[in-house]
C-alpha cells in the first residue's frame, strides 16, 4: 500500500484502540515519523492533511522541514530524537516541541535559546523507565525533581516520553509513566510506536510515535554521540 493508504489505516486502528481502551476516538495524536524520509516521500501524507511529524536529528530536518513549512504553514514538528546541547539553537528555531530533554545542561541550553530567539516551544521530559545505561532519560525517581528544575528555567514542560526496553513487556513502562504524568498533572504522554502503540493507547497516550506502518522499513542511522 502507499504512504497515503497506510496513513488512514493507522489513522483508523488508533481510533479502534482509543474505542476499545474507553477513550475518546480524537484522544491520540499521531505523531509521523519521518526519519530517513525524503520530502517527496512525505507529500502524499501531507496532501492527505496530516500535519503533525516527529524527526531524530536536527541536520536531517534542517535540510527538508523549513520548505515543506512554507508550503504547509500548520505543519507541527516535534523533536523525538537525542538531542546535542550544541544543536539546541537550531532546534528551538525549528521544532514547536521537543520530547527529550533529558539532562540540565539540554535544559539550560533550550532555555538560554528561547530567551534569545524569543520563541518559547514545549517540553517533554524523557524518562528512561527502564534504568538502561546506554539510553538517555532521567531515571523514574528523578522525574519530579528534574521537571521542577526544568521549570525554574522557565520551559513550559507538558509531557513525558518514554522508550520501552526493547526486550520487554511495554505495557508496564507504559503504565509506569502514565502514574508519573499523573503525579504531576502532565497532560501530554509521548509513548508507543509502530510494534506496540496499541497498548500505549491503553494505558493513556496522547501522541503515539509511528513511522515504519506509514512509510515501510528503512535503515536505522547510527545513534548521535551524547553532548
Amino acid at each position: 500500500m502507499s504512504a497515503r493508504e497506510n496513513l488512514a489505516s493507522v489513522l483508523n486502528a488508533i481510533r479502534e484502540s482509543c474505542r476499545q481502551a474507553g477513550r475518546p476516538a480524537d484522544a491520540v495524536s499521531l505523531v509521523a515519523v519521518t526519519k530517513a524520509w525524503s520530502p517527496e516521500a512525505i507529500r502524499p501524507v501531507l496532501d492527505a492533511g496530516h500535519r503533525l511529524f516527529g524527526e531524530n536529528r536536527v541536520q536531517e530536518a534542517q535540510g527538508k522541514w523549513p520548505e515543506l513549512k512554507t508550503r504547509f504553514p500548520d505543519i507541527r514538528l516535534h523533536m523525538i530524537g537525542h538531542l546535542q546541547t550544541n544543536k539546541a539553537a537550531d532546534a528551538v528555531a525549528l521544532f514547536d516541541t521537543i520530547e527529550t530533554v533529558d539532562r540540565p545542561r539540554l535544559a539550560a541550553a533550550i532555555a538560554r535559546e528561547q530567551a534569545r530567539q524569543n520563541r518559547r516551544i514545549d517540553c517533554y521530559v524523557q524518562v528512561n523507565t527502564g534504568e538502561e545505561p546506554q539510553k538517555g532519560g532521567v531515571e523514574p525517581g528523578g522525574t519530579e525533581s528534574f521537571v521542577a528544575h526544568c521549570r525554574g528555567l522557565g520551559l513550559s514542560v507538558t509531557g513525558l516520553m518514554c522508550l520501552p526496553p526493547v526486550d520487554q513487556e511495554p505495557a508496564p513502562h507504559f503504565a509506569l509513566l502514565a502514574n508519573l504524568a499523573r503525579v504531576q498533572a502532565l497532560p501530554c504522554l509521548s509513548m508507543g510506536m509502530s510494534a506496540d502503540y496499541g497498548a500505549a493507547v491503553e494505558q493513556g497516550a496522547t501522541h503515539v510515535r509511528i513511522g515504519t506502518a506509514i512509510f515501510g522499513p528503512r535503515t536505522a542511522p547510527r545513534p548521535a554521540a551524547p553532548a
